[in-house]
């Protein structure tokens, strides 16, 4: 396993989620979002379809998306980007640091964490 060279990428993922959010030297505070807006996915997501979407992401990401994660739990299906949103408020509320002032917050989280997802 070549740890350097998944840390490299860890980093560039979170350097451009930085950018992305508008925050490009807080690469901290884009690894919080990015935890919130991934527990939020994959409690909403089939196991398949967490299996497909963990496919892409780095090595060091997929860590981040399997923490804590209960595969065997009813997953209730996401039917409006609001309430995915209102899911990424709400696991935000485990964190000390507080990064979303509400939905709108959490809907620009998101489109920055798909953005980085997709380059």
């Amino acid at each position: 396993m070549n740890f350097e060279k998944h840390a490299a990428k860890v980093n560039e993922f979170l350097n451009r989620l930085a950018w992305h959010l508008n925050d490009p030297q807080n690469k901290d505070r884009a690894g919080r979002i990015l935890r919130c807006v991934l527990r939020a996915l994959r409690n909403r997501l089939t196991l398949e379809e967490s299996i497909q979407l963990m496919a892409q992401l780095p090595m060091v990401v997929k860590g981040l998306y399997v923490d804590g994660w209960a595969p065997h739990k009813l997953h209730i299906k996401i039917k409006t980007v609001e309430e995915l949103a209102r899911e990424v408020v709400r696991e935000d509320g485990t964190s000390a640091k507080g990064d979303f002032a509400g939905v709108d917050d959490a809907l620009n989280a998101i489109e920055a964490v798909m953005k980085t997802m997709a380059d």
